[in-house]
């Protein structure tokens, strides 16, 4: 195991403790919660996220005065600002956090829906439907709002969850998941529908992906190497939700007016998250236009370029602006930096995307119809985006409610994680007497 898993403070796990027992103990109380929603019904469930989401705001005071001990330690480790960023809690982020509770309350509940079905000519009624997958685990990275999220969306597509949300966010974490708890336990339901394993440090992580039978299902959600630390180590099945290397391509045909404020929006809006814009290409037809006019927003923004050589010559003087390398093009920056790139055409594009993308979101701005419809055949990502922020790609934003986090895999889910895929199929087979033949 590499020390992917927490880099920031040293391993906190007990000493002389059974780890693997202890976090196994932990998944068999999360196993035998879970029945308890493998028969409740949705106005159960949605009453439940309710009363989440008003223990929350009642406790904002709690969460925040443990949410600064956090900031004040990543500050003294040195952690980047976008990841402070992503770390903090406001009153108005919790209010936020609270609302996607709410908003998930009002979403179908996708358990029991009838995937297909039909009367075979030997008279076998079958139905596939979703089910609940059971026990969800979650390895994360300084995101303690992904503490609700992953308690919600499991709460309310049927499933325990188990969290692992890293040493950056511990005491956020430990109180968020307090306040869960015992809200669950005022509501009649399980408090061990929700538990941290946090206490265990790197070792409980390993624990955790090693509890093949008591978890169904592993979701890692950081950087690039936790989450490749996971799919490498991981016994339980996992979702790999990846790294966002994100572009934005401005086509010869886009209206420039347009093109400005989606990518201002989508490098500038937030940058510590993973469907923030990274690369940026220019065709060459629009470049001498349309670049010295953003560079120079971006600057306004604080924004350094890192730009190929044609792009260095169009900027501004006032620019922060330096060459850029292969790194650059490779890089998920989460930070107010942008990789530039001038292109002969579209064809140039997709060759840029196909070789760097992590296959999260890319986006298109254009007037060009033949052109839009072959970008999105030819992108392989999760996301496309026709004249569109790339900021979009979020469960809450397309729709569905608070995400577990956004797969960039083929398998079972791709793009955001909503509440259909924390459910799994199960077919069942009505007959009268039947036996095979």
């Amino acid at each position: 195991m590499t020390a992917s898993l927490d880099t920031q403070v040293p391993d906190t796990a007990p000493v002389q403790v059974d780890v693997t027992a202890e976090v196994r103990a932990v998944a068999q109380r999360a196993k035998v919660a879970s029945r308890a929603l493998a028969t409740a019904n949705r106005a159960t469930k949605d009453a439940a996220l309710l009363a989440l989401a008003d223990a929350l705001v009642a406790a904002t005071d709690e969460i925040v005065a443990a949410n600064a001990l956090d900031l004040a330690r990543g500050r003294e480790n040195g952690t980047s600002a976008g990841l402070l960023d992503r770390l903090a809690l406001t009153p108005e982020r919790i209010d936020g956090i609270a609302d996607a509770l709410r908003e998930l309350a009002g979403l179908p509940d996708p358990v029991g829906e009838v995937v297909r079905g039909s009367t075979l000519p030997n008279g076998l009624r079958l139905r596939q439907v979703r089910v609940p997958m059971g026990v969800v685990g979650m390895i994360y990275e300084a995101r303690p709002n992904v503490t609700v999220d992953a308690a919600g969306l499991a709460l309310k597509s049927g499933n325990a969850v188990i969290l692992r949300g890293g040493t950056a966010a511990a005491e956020s974490n430990a109180v968020i998941v307090d306040v869960l708890s015992r809200a669950l336990v005022a509501q009649r339901l399980p408090g061990d529908l929700v538990q941290s394993i946090d206490a265990y440090g790197r070792e409980g992580a390993v624990a955790l992906m090693h509890a093949r039978g008591l978890v169904d299902l592993l979701v890692p959600r950081g950087g690039a190497d936790l989450i490749q630390t996971v799919v490498r180590e991981s016994t339980v099945p996992v979702v790999e939700t990846g790294v966002g290397n994100v572009h934005l391509y401005i086509d010869e045909s886009a209206d420039l007016a347009v093109a400005m404020p989606i990518l201002l929006n989508a490098k500038t809006q937030r940058v510590g998250v993973c469907n923030a814009l990274e690369t940026l290409l220019v065709h060459q037809a629009v470049a001498d236009e349309f670049l010295p006019v953003a560079i120079a927003a971006l600057a306004d923004e604080g924004v350094t370029i890192h730009g190929d050589e044609t792009t260095l010559a169009l900027a501004p003087d006032e620019a922060d602006v330096v060459p850029a390398t292969d790194e650059d093009w490779a890089a998920e920056y989460l930070s107010l930096d942008l990789a530039v790139r001038v292109v002969d055409d579209l064809d140039e594009a997709l060759e840029h995307i196909r070789t760097w993308s992590s296959g999260h979101t890319e986006a298109i701005v254009t007037r060009d119809l033949a052109a839009s419809e072959r970008f999105v055949a030819e992108v392989d990502s999760a996301a496309v985006m026709v004249n569109a922020s790339t900021r979009f790609t979020d469960g809450g934003q397309l729709g569905l409610g608070a995400e577990i986090g956004i797969s960039t895999q083929k398998l079972h889910a791709r793009g955001p994680m909503g509440l259909a895929e924390l459910t799994t199929t199960k077919w069942i087979v009505h007959g009268d007497g039947h036996v095979r033949p």
